[in-house]
């Protein structure tokens, strides 16, 4: 059964009457397939009107469209705390990817190397969801809950992700290390968000590491550590491996847990190093 409705209601009546398998930019489902035939009901959301692109809600912060593609983030004029979800933007695969995968489609595969998730966490996202039983609004940070799992019902679509305006302040910087510069699964990923307050001190801060742990984490006890210090070169030298308790790297083919740990500290210091004007 394939299903392709152009409005969100009519969507949320087909999420409400039958289980789907829910089809956006396709560049995690096809993949997945392999060899065998598609044998699973499949509602196609890419010609739902309205759900695509990037703007500003007055003073409420910004708002990106759950079908905007990773090519449109990166030609979006965006203020300098989304230049770490840009730069990640320009790691989701190669550049026929990112014309065709989007930024819901990302977060909703839920893998522990999703490369938009950091960055999205740095900007305190909000995952905006809707269904025939309501809207809800719930923070990323408890919407993905682990590898492959998030909090998203089966009546449910995502429609987009909510950026709070205190959050669009100040740079931000993304790093990732994979085996290769391009067209990579990450090792370890970086993404962080520094905002300068009186004195040239930092007066906000947010750190995240991907492909560390089963969820993209942010490391909260850092960024309590940066704020208040001078926002300058030394900001490096504050990263220790205390910082980074919450973490549970693996050993795979990619990297082992020594080096996946040793990598995120680094990538942290240069995440933040980044961030300065």
């Amino acid at each position: 059964m394939y299903a392709r409705p152009t409005t969100v209601d009519a969507a949320l009546s087909l999420l409400a009457e039958n289980r789907w398998t829910v089809l956006a930019g396709g560049t995690d489902f096809y993949p997945g397939l392999r060899d065998r035939a598609v044998n699973e009901a499949v509602l196609d959301i890419s010609a739902v009107e309205g759900l695509r692109g990037i703007r500003r809600d007055d003073d409420d912060g910004w708002r990106i469209g759950a079908l905007t593609t990773w090519s449109d983030v990166i030609t979006a004029d965006l203020p300098p705390a989304f230049d770490a979800l840009k730069l990640a933007a320009r790691e989701v695969g190669s550049v026929q990817i990112q014309n065709r995968a989007t930024v819901a489609g990302n977060i909703c595969n839920a893998s522990p190397a999703a490369d938009g998730v950091p960055p999205l966490l740095a900007l305190d996202a909000v995952v905006e969801t809707d269904s025939a039983q309501g809207k809800r609004q719930v923070a990323l940070s408890d919407f993905v809950l682990g590898n492959r799992a998030t909090a998203l019902r089966p009546d449910e679509i995502v429609t987009g992700f909510a950026i709070p305006a205190g959050a669009a302040q100040g740079r931000s910087h993304f790093i990732k290390l994979g085996a290769r510069k391009y067209l990579v699964i990450s090792i370890a990923m970086v993404a962080a968000r520094l905002e300068a307050g009186d004195g040239g001190k930092v007066g906000d801060a947010r750190v995240s590491v991907g492909a560390c742990s089963a969820v993209a984490q942010r490391m909260e006890g850092l960024e309590q550590a940066l704020i208040g210090k001078p926002c300058d070169e030394t900001l490096a030298g504050i990263v220790s491996p205390a910082h980074f308790g919450p973490l549970s790297p693996i050993d795979d083919v990619r990297a082992s847990t020594g080096y996946r740990s040793e990598a995120a500290c680094e990538l942290v210091r240069r995440g933040l190093l980044g961030c300065l004007p």
